[in-house]
């Protein structure tokens, strides 16, 4: 509730800001007029007009009819946005008349120092309906006044309009526009819609024939701060619903939400909803579809970024694995590809399970994206466990038989095995190609989706395929011999330095307690996997008493482990002195004029961590962003955050790292290459960005 005030007074001081001393011009102007006019030399002149003289008993449209001096002028909408006011209006009606609720044409959206805008640009008609009562003496009836109050704004000054308008009933006469301001009010749907609250995201499914041609919607919400105005929307198309998700602002839950679905420009439908089941999936469609690439491309951005990932920094923990498996490939033929098919068939099937998992919990309404896995404290747990065990084996210290994980005699279960680890260890960075493919896979159906995951999975595996089925390519290999025993050891450093960093990632996600409660339970595992596989040992060591041992104190720690989680403070910039990302703080950020560069990381993503020290933690950077002005802000994804979660989604990525530079003044922001150059943060603040081509692109935003 703190936080909606302060995003409510936020809002409201600039709204002040833009009002008070951007007009203050305007203001006096406006203050210094003793008693409104008619309204004819305003900066949006406004007439009221009537549709022929009042039938008594019926209803009877008025029509007031703003005509802005210049292009340069806009009028606003019943809900102005992130600001502006919407028209007051103070009838004085014959008795028993009454005027009902203000109807309007779709309204535009207009961006301006990051505040989202709705407003009227050019001549703009909004129509009310009076109701006659029976028997009401319409020839004799006294004059109507109204008292109109409304926000007269250019993109640098806002002036307070008002007007006194004047209609005789008995003198109106027909107005041969009123078909054409009819025509321009959004009509009503004849079936109500209904919405949800899940998480963060007001989700709205609103009835719209299937056959509804829809080529860039947008949802004008009429509840004052229920939305973020400025935030990206996406829309989905499932049977006769239009499914819209729209992040929430600071408001109120609300009992009804009412708004005009914008279905292009000019067009549109009124709508009214009640809290309901609002479905999920459908097929993408608008400014989201529009962005996605097409399901051939997305498969094959999907397949490039798997192979793409054989040499991504987040890759490097498990080549030792794989290096291994590819010297063993040097063998029979038969065997190398019943290795080849093995390994690939672990690695698509852990990318088809990863992915149907993470689409299964997103349907269910969680917040999550790709690699959530390590968001997790058990699952970085196990993969610390893996990676000392397999330290521990690559030293000699046991040999698992048909397992084969150290690369000695190849097996279809260890290559399947490597294939599961590689794939679940290698994927939670995204990489060049993969970045809109995985954006895609999320907005897409189902089955196209877990194809596009089926892609990456293949794209990863390929190299290795390669090798088991051509020939010529193996025997480029060196020949198995004593020397792998000499690798092998060589290989244990690298495994070593991984559980080293997952012990660190342990600590980031649940302390120092945590951290070696897991590394004791990655030796005791150890310790059981050597007394019963080391050839070394006698047979004798293996008693059950050991192994009861063993398994009651694992177990212990598993149960015990949960309580020790208490995760560190945020990880704090070393140079770049940036401030956590949300919704509100990039706001208030884009609202202040000055450029923003937003960075989303995780402790666990090796590709961050390599451009936050090569690219953003530079005193070069420090130095360009503070002549500049630049408002650094970091969103921290190593923990699970729906908020980051949802953004992300909205940008159409599916993982970190993302990279977004707002210019100064408002704008779209750019969408920067998840490799970064050290000089390219630099050149950004200093206005001379060199091209980035297609690895940078503009986001709605």
């Amino acid at each position: 509730m703190i936080e909606a005030r302060t995003t409510r007074a936020l809002r409201a001081a600039i709204a002040a800001i833009m009002l008070l001393v951007a007009g203050w011009a305007g203001l006096l102007h406006a203050q210094s007029m003793p008693e409104p006019g008619d309204g004819a030399g305003n900066n949006i002149a406004v007439q009221l007009l009537a549709d022929g003289p009042p039938v008594a008993g019926k209803h009877w449209t008025l029509a007031l009819h703003f005509t802005p001096k210049s292009a340069a002028w806009h009028g606003y909408w019943a809900n102005p946005g992130d600001a502006g006011e919407p028209m007051r209006l103070q009838w004085a009606l014959p008795k028993g008349w009454n005027a009902g609720d203000p109807r309007y044409p779709v309204p535009q959206l207009l961006d301006i120092a990051g505040l989202a805008n709705y407003v009227f640009e050019g001549p703009y008609t909004v129509l009310v309906p009076i109701a006659v009562p029976e028997g009401a003496d319409v020839a004799n009836a006294p004059p109507i006044s109204l008292r109109l109050d409304y926000l007269a704004c250019t993109d640098k000054i806002c002036v307070p309009e008002r007007a006194k308008l004047t209609l005789y009933p008995g003198q109106a006469k027909s107005d041969a526009r009123f078909d054409q301001w009819r025509a321009d009010i959004a009509p009503d749907l004849d079936r109500k819609a209904s919405f949800a609250i899940e998480g963060k995201q007001l989700r709205l499914a609103i009835p719209l024939p299937a056959s509804a041609d829809v080529p860039s919607p947008h949802v004008f919400i009429e509840n004052r701060d229920l939305v973020s105005y400025s935030a990206p929307q996406s829309f989905h198309r499932k049977g006769n619903f239009l499914l819209a998700d729209i992040p929430l602002g600071a408001g109120d839950a609300p009992q009804t939400v009412t708004g005009i679905l914008k279905l292009s420009d000019g067009q549109g439908v009124r709508f009214a909803a009640d809290p309901g089941v609002v479905p999920s999936g459908g097929t993408v469609v608008g400014a989201s579809a529009a962005g996605l690439p097409s399901v051939w491309w997305a498969l094959v951005g999907a397949f490039l970024g798997g192979l793409i990932l054989n040499i991504m920094p987040c890759v490097f923990p498990i080549l030792s694995l794989k290096a291994l498996a590819l010297a063993r490939a040097g063998g029979e033929e038969s065997g190398a590809r019943r290795d080849a098919l093995a390994y690939t068939a672990g690695v698509v099937l852990a990318c088809l399970a990863l992915g149907a998992l993470m689409l299964a919990l997103r349907a269910g309404g969680e917040q999550i994206g790709w690699a959530f896995q390590l968001q997790q404290p058990a699952v970085v747990v196990a993969l610390l466990v893996l990676a000392v065990a397999i330290t521990a084996n690559f030293l000699g210290a046991f040999e698992i038989p048909g397992i084969a994980i150290s690369g000695a005699a190849g097996s279809g279960s260890g290559s399947f095995a490597t294939g599961l680890l590689a794939a679940f260890v290698a994927t939670p960075c995204t990489g060049p190609f993969m970045a809109a493919a995985l954006g895609a896979a999320l907005l897409l159906p189902w089955g196209e989706a877990l194809v596009l995951f089926g892609a990456l999975g293949l794209g990863l595996a390929f190299p290795f395929l390669l090798l088991g089925f051509v020939p010529p390519l193996r025997r480029l290999l060196p020949r198995p011999g004593q020397w792998m025993v000499t690798f092998r050891r060589i290989l244990a450093v690298p495994m070593a330095l991984t559980a080293l960093a997952l012990a660190w990632l342990c600590w980031r996600l649940g302390g120092v307690g945590f951290a070696l409660a897991g590394l004791a339970m990655a030796g005791l595992i150890v310790f059981g996997l050597s007394l019963f596989w080391n050839p070394a040992l006698k047979t004798r060591r293996r008693s059950a008493a050991s192994v009861a041992a063993i398994a009651v104190a694992v177990f212990a720690l598993a149960i015990g482990m949960p309580k020790l989680v208490h995760p560190p403070g945020a990880a704090e910039s070393d140079v770049i002195a940036a401030q956590p990302f949300s919704q509100a703080a990039l706001a208030k950020a884009r609202a202040s004029g000055k450029p923003v560069f937003v960075w989303f990381t995780a402790d666990w993503c090796l590709t961050c961590k390599v451009n936050e020290r090569t690219s953003i933690e530079r005193e070069a950077t420090r130095v360009a962003f503070d002549k500049a002005g630049v408002v650094p802000m970091v969103g921290d994804w190593t923990r699970r955050d729906p908020e980051i979660t949802a953004f992300l989604t909205q940008h159409g990525a599916a993982g970190v790292p993302l990279y977004l530079w707002y210019p100064a003044g408002g704008g779209a922001p750019q969408q920067l290459p998840q490799v970064l150059t050290p000089s390219l943060l630099e050149s950004l603040a200093q206005g001379t960005a060199p091209g980035t081509g297609g690895s940078a692109r503009p986001e709605a935003g």
